[in-house]
């Protein structure tokens, strides 16, 4: 490892596990089945290794390297291995600083496993999934299940739907890309020219943009507009789809009026329970910046 790994910093293995399929490469998928103790990480957490690289994180940092080594040796020999870490370990010198333990399973993933085209599938299509595996088969099932073998689900990627201009539209669009989200930022007839965020950009309506989108729950649409008007049809959209969260900027003295509005279009009284009005947490945010930290907190907090 280096000395700053910053491939520790992603959760979601698809992309790596992916990319290595399309070099035509095999990896390692180190999974935690089993965990005891105050760690950092939980079961079905994940690890990519390949011969020249790795990403993920199961501890913190402290077993890492070794991890990886016993990765490069299942990808050498072919044969899954299962370790332990911490308490019960055969290794001496490997501690937890939690105290903990970790059960890990490494195998060998080819690129032309069934199972890994199924995964690709089910990612691009947003399907949920859960993956299954006995160390030497992997499967992909729809939906979650209590398979004695599962080894993680896998949710379709979080995504970010911002529509606005101003600062905290902007602040938002990169808070969320910062997550690595899947970020729109929509600013209905904005300039061709997109904004200088690594995200994607669309000039249409709100409505028509999200209607585009297909919102599903795994989506989070925030507005900041500033417009009565393009408020109530991206608000009346989102919230007649299975939005995962709904968040609009604005004074709460205005609320009841855009509520009232809301239910004249038809939209239910369980529908407008579901909107975050103020949007985002509480926490006192006036600068751009803290609105997006208040928003991000709030959006996770909602999938809880």
């Amino acid at each position: 490892m280096t000395d700053w790994y910053t491939a520790g910093l992603e959760d979601d293995m698809r992309p790596r596990m992916f990319a290595a399929a399309d070099r035509s490469e095999a990896f390692a998928l180190v999974t935690i089945t089993a965990a005891e103790g105050g760690g950092p990480r939980g079961v079905g957490a994940q690890m990519v290794v390949t011969r020249n690289d790795m990403g993920g994180f199961l501890s913190g940092g402290c077993i890492e390297a070794d991890v990886a080594l016993h990765g490069r040796d299942v990808l050498a020999s072919g044969q899954s291995k299962r370790l332990v870490y911490g308490r019960g370990s055969p290794y001496v010198d490997t501690r937890l600083p939690c105290g903990g333990r970790l059960d890990l399973l490494v195998e060998a993933v080819l690129p032309d496993d069934p199972a890994l085209a199924a995964l690709r599938s089910a990612h691009e299509a947003r399907r949920l999934v859960t993956l299954i595996s006995d160390g030497e088969r992997r499967t992909v099932v729809d939906g979650p299940t209590d398979h004695p073998d599962r080894l993680r689900d896998y949710a379709p990627t979080q995504r970010l739907v911002v529509i606005g201009s101003d600062a905290f539209a902007l602040a938002m669009a990169s808070a969320g890309h910062a997550q690595g989200w899947r970020v729109t930022l929509v600013r209905p007839k904005g300039p061709e020219a997109p904004p200088p965020l690594a995200i994607d950009y669309r000039r249409d309506d709100p409505g028509a943009a999200l209607d585009a989108l297909r919102l599903d729950r795994w989506t989070a649409v925030a507005i900041a507009t500033h417009d009565a008007d393009l408020d109530h049809e991206a608000l009346v959209t989102a919230l007649g789809c299975d939005t995962g969260y709904v968040g609009v900027l604005g004074a709460r003295r205005r609320l009841p009026e855009r509520l009232a509005r809301l239910e004249a279009a038809g939209v239910s009284t369980d529908d407008l329970k579901r909107l975050h009005a103020p949007i985002g947490l509480k926490i006192a945010a006036r600068a751009p910046h803290e609105v997006a930290a208040a928003v991000i907190g709030e959006i996770i907090g909602s999938r809880a």
